[in-house]
């Protein structure tokens, strides 16, 4: 999927995550920051990754800035962040396997 502008979806709040995505020529580029990075930072690491990866999205740079979420709210918020960037608007598949 290609992205043509920066987007966030997500909050600050407890228990939720933003997420940030800008394009990118360089590949996937993942920076993760969280409150419980020592016990779940591999598994926000993977959740965010395979996200992306069943989008189609193979270039950009995404920061994580994680308060406690599960993965059903991390990959929402991904989903969210990755249509906004690519502007689609309607038909979103949300949570179908691409």
């Amino acid at each position: 999927m290609l992205l043509k502008k920066n987007a966030i979806a997500g909050t600050l709040e407890s228990s939720d995550v933003q997420i940030t995505i800008e394009p990118s020529h360089e590949g996937i580029e993942l920076f993760i920051s969280s409150s419980v990075m020592n016990l779940y930072g591999k598994q926000i690491k993977a959740t965010v990754l395979h996200t992306l990866e069943r989008l189609g999205v193979e270039s950009a740079r995404v920061t994580v800035v994680d308060k406690g979420a599960v993965d059903c709210t991390i990959k929402a918020r991904v989903e969210c962040a990755v249509f906004r960037a690519a502007e689609i608007k309607e038909n979103l598949p949300w949570g179908v396997r691409m």
